[in-house]
């Protein structure tokens, strides 16, 4: 009897669709679910007729995938993961590998890939990425965990994972341990930001222009042209122009609450623990906390008054000039949000010790992925000219093209204020980008502060940096400072 290439355990929507990909690609994949009418119903409904081969137990599983038997997992993060890899591991023998394709937590990933090698086994967290369509059609991949694996499984998810203009695949190597998966989490927090930046256009847009729906298509499809080609761009642009049953646009009859899965929250904490000021993509992360207040904010819009202006009332040249400040306040923003990124993926790198390709992570981000964009091919270049860049701002293409920005980006958020309309993605980036340049910020007032109520010592201009001071700012205290610790 032939064996399976692979074996894949929960057919989900992201599970069916990575069988069928990698069936099509011309493997032979062995399926389990837990709920074992799904395999059956599986493989008499999309997968009949093709080299899928059903199996009702993880025993069975095991016993028709080839060795060294390669088995992906695409069941929920957290505890099944866990459970699984138990219930997986004696099946198994010594250089047998499990693959963990969910959103697991990075440090969860760099456990178990500890705790399976200690068995003999050999273990890959990946980030996938690309929704339904991706799975099925190429995502993108970005595999970490045991390097001994790597090689093994190369093969097939290089095959299935999307390719750029010149073939290049949408996966590589990422790193040891967690690496995957946090790549695959910062990932998701530009995406979170990406989507926050949008949805402040169309709100600025709607709100302070009086854009109708239409219009708002016929905008997004233009900038489809140019610097913001991007696939959560194509899917605004064609979410605007989806109408109900009555004729009017559907998105105008969703409710104002927005969900989340945690890995933008996980991205957050990361740059928190790693003391990288991740602004924008924690703004969009509470800006997803507060629209869930839906309840609370219809109470308070009756109660609190912005005392805003009104919106300006615009002829179409000027209406027109906004858009384009609109467009640079989102792309500007953007490049800040991928900057922010990017330095929270070097901080990591060298707290783990991972040694990751960054222009490579542009690259496994080109294409399949929810990020997807022309502009990521400007962030490898980058890293390609200078693989030591500590920022992205600094690049010169990313320095010329934000001073162009600039004035739009200024203007947006002075509006925004000025009408009472929230732009917190907006306002943080363009906050980090005057903080980023400025080479004096108010933090010697704040070290005096900390040091007057707390003994906690300061640097001085006029000393070397290093040495600590402490100043009797009352004429009470001691000479006795705080001892110096960074958390």
């Amino acid at each position: 009897m032939k064996k399976a290439n692979i074996g894949l355990v929960g057919l989900a929507v992201m599970g069916e669709n990575l069988v069928l990909n990698m069936e099509s690609k011309g493997f032979t994949v062995a399926v389990f679910n837990r709920t074992t009418e799904k395999v059956t119903n599986f493989v008499n409904g999309r997968g009949a007729g093709k080299n899928i081969i059903g199996t009702y137990s993880l025993e069975e599983l095991v016993e028709n995938v080839e060795k060294p038997r390669k088995i992906m997992l695409m069941i929920k993060a957290g505890s099944a993961v866990d459970a699984m890899i138990d219930t997986l591991l004696p099946l198994l023998d010594d250089g047998d590998i499990i693959i963990d394709g969910g959103n697991s937590h990075f440090p969860d990933t760099a456990r178990r890939t500890a705790y399976v090698e200690s068995k003999g086994k050999l273990y890959i967290g990946t980030g996938v990425s690309g929704g339904e369509e991706g799975a099925l059609n190429g995502p993108s991949l970005m595999p970490g965990g045991s390097p001994a694996a790597w090689p093994q499984v190369k093969e097939i998810l290089q095959a299935i994972c999307a390719k750029v203009e010149d073939g290049s695949p949408c996966c590589d190597w990422v790193g040891e341990n967690g690496a995957g998966h946090f790549v695959k989490m910062v990932h998701n927090g530009i995406e979170y930001g990406d989507m926050q930046l949008i949805c402040e256009a169309y709100h600025l847009m709607k709100n302070m222009l009086g854009m109708s729906d239409d219009e708002m298509h016929e905008v997004f499809a233009e900038w489809m042209k140019g610097d913001l080609d991007s696939y959560l761009v194509e899917i605004t642009r064609d979410i605007l122009a989806y109408k109900d049953e009555d004729g009017e646009p559907i998105v105008e009859k969703i409710l104002d609450t927005a969900g989340q899965k945690g890995t933008g929250k996980w991205t957050g904490i990361a740059a928190l623990d790693e003391g990288v000021p991740l602004t924008l993509i924690g703004e969009a992360v509470f800006a997803r906390c507060l629209s869930a207040m839906k309840e609370e904010r219809v109470a308070a819009s009756a109660v609190l008054n912005g005392e805003a202006a009104a919106a300006p009332c615009l002829s179409a040249e000027e209406k027109a000039a906004w858009i384009e400040n609109i467009r640079c306040a989102l792309l500007a923003s953007k490049i800040v949000s991928y900057a922010q990124g990017y330095t929270l993926m070097k901080a990591a790198a060298k707290t783990y010790g991972w040694n990751l390709n960054y222009g490579g992570i542009a690259l496994m981000w080109r294409g399949g992925c929810i990020i997807r964009s022309v502009f990521l091919g400007k962030i490898k270049d980058a890293f390609d000219k200078n693989p030591e860049l500590t920022n992205l701002l600094l690049d010169p293409y990313f320095t010329e093209k934000i001073t162009s920005l600039l004035p739009g980006w200024r203007k947006v958020v002075a509006q925004a204020a000025m009408c009472g309309m929230p732009v917190p993605a907006f306002s943080s980036a363009l906050s980090y980008y005057d903080g980023y340049r400025c080479d004096r910020l108010p933090a010697n007032l704040l070290q005096a502060q900390r040091d007057y109520f707390g003994a906690h010592t300061y640097e001085r201009v006029d000393a070397p940096r290093g040495e600590f001071f402490h100043t009797n700012w009352t004429g009470h205290g001691g000479d006795t400072a705080a001892t110096q610790y960074v958390v």
